[in-house]
């Protein structure tokens, strides 16, 4: 490409990425000073959760016109300044059943609500109606996801290093591969996307299972991922962010929150009291950590752990190590994952997804990076963990670690 073809490129990219984040400016409901914004929840046939935020937003005083560069750039100023209104009440109604909640400091709030009357059937995302009296009147309507009846199993995945390379809490770097180097670039990790879908729909093709996907970055790069998935076909579901960064022209540096993952993973299981899991994850962080403590809990609800083995660093055995242990003495089974078909594929010899669902990943990565690369696989008896994950965690080229159960896990 020449140098005026790439600066061309490079203006269209820019616009898009302004676009895309001043997008919640645009959206939101309510634009007079303060604005309600629900965050898309997950629900049963019985209750619903869902997390939303109250802030106060600058006023746009310009014509309603088409929004050119300039405006995008003057709506994405609004929505930096934006600021969380604590200490507003949001009265939340879906059905018949209502419930008042207060914002916290920064301005978000939380629906758990419990309903009597059962959601209407035959449709998968239901509306909550949301509304906030003070400072003023503002309305909303947000989604929540309840699955049909014959879901098999509910799935929790983080975000960062398991669906999406390093860099999902960096939003620059994030907007820049999604836009200017465009889909081709090295995002999401091959034929994960592919193996998803398969999860979603199961054996049948249709038995929608949840999709619930966590990650460490903030909430503020909500509308960034909800594009990912949309342009890599990842099926969509709630995402719930582990903190908030409170980002602002005088407070540019991120500020530190309390990492609640085992609190909403807690959550999740406890709304899908019927349903068993399947949790996903990577080595480089601590879901190893807190996949061991769930599974010491709820051992008995998990179908599986995936783990993408992404470290390359020995020192992350240990822990691997560790939850591995609990995980087979509860019949789960545990997948430590340098690529996505072994994944799909010790999926497929549970019967948790169809067998059709191998070769679209293989499609899938083939497309992506031009081959399908395959890394040894290993499976192991419990007795055997320690040096498996040893070998496989700290080889310069990682392998595939299948550590089978005990006893099988409980089906459904």
């Amino acid at each position: 490409m020449s140098v005026l073809g790439r600066l061309k490129a490079w203006r269209r990219a820019a616009f898009r990425i302004v676009k895309l984040a001043a997008r919640p400016v645009r959206t939101a409901h309510g634009k007079h000073g303060v604005v309600l914004q629900p965050y898309r929840g997950y629900g049963s046939q019985s209750e619903i959760f869902m997390i939303g935020r109250v802030f106060r937003q600058s006023t746009d005083a310009g014509p309603a016109a088409p929004r050119s560069g300039w405006r995008h750039i003057k709506d994405l100023g609004r929505r930096v300044r934006r600021r969380g209104y604590g200490g507003a009440v949001v009265r939340a109604r879906f059905g018949t059943a209502e419930q008042a909640v207060e914002t916290d400091a920064d301005g978000y709030f939380r629906v758990h609500l419990h309903f009597d009357a059962p959601p209407e059937q035959g449709r998968l995302w239901h509306w909550v109606d949301l509304a906030v009296q003070d400072p003023q009147e503002v309305t909303a309507r947000g989604q929540v996801f309840i699955p049909p009846r014959h879901a098999r199993f509910v799935v929790i995945s983080d975000i960062d290093d398991t669906v999406v390379f390093t860099g999902v809490a960096n939003r620059v770097a994030m907007l820049w591969r999604l836009f200017v180097q465009g889909a081709g670039s090295r995002v999401a990790f091959p034929g994960v996307a592919a193996f998803y879908r398969a999860l979603y729909g199961g054996v049948s093709g249709e038995d929608h299972n949840p999709m619930l996907y966590v990650s460490r970055g903030p909430w503020g790069i909500y509308d960034i991922l909800d594009e990912f998935f949309r342009l890599h076909r990842i099926p969509e579901g709630p995402i719930l962010f582990l903190r908030e960064w409170g980002v602002s022209w005088t407070s540019p540096l991120p500020r530190k929150a309390e990492d609640h993952k085992r609190i909403l993973i807690d959550n999740m299981l406890s709304l899908y009291k019927d349903l068993p899991f399947i949790l996903i994850g990577d080595s480089g962080q601590h879901d190893p950590e807190i996949y061991r403590e769930i599974v010491a809990h709820h051992g008995d609800r998990v179908l599986a752990i995936y783990i993408r083995n992404v470290s390359g660093n020995g020192s992350r055995a240990a822990e691997i190590e560790a939850m591995a242990d609990p995980v087979v003495e509860a019949g789960s089974a545990l997948v430590l994952a340098a690529d996505t078909l072994a994944m799909v594929e010790h999926a497929v010899g549970l019967g948790l997804i169809g067998a059709g669902a191998v070769a679209d990943v293989r499609a899938e990565t083939k497309a992506e990076t031009g081959h399908v690369e395959r890394h040894p696989v290993h499976v192991v008896q419990p007795e055997n963990i320690p040096e498996n994950i040893d070998e496989a965690v700290a080889e310069k080229k990682p392998s595939n670690v299948v550590v089978k159960p005990e006893r099988s896990p409980a089906r459904r």
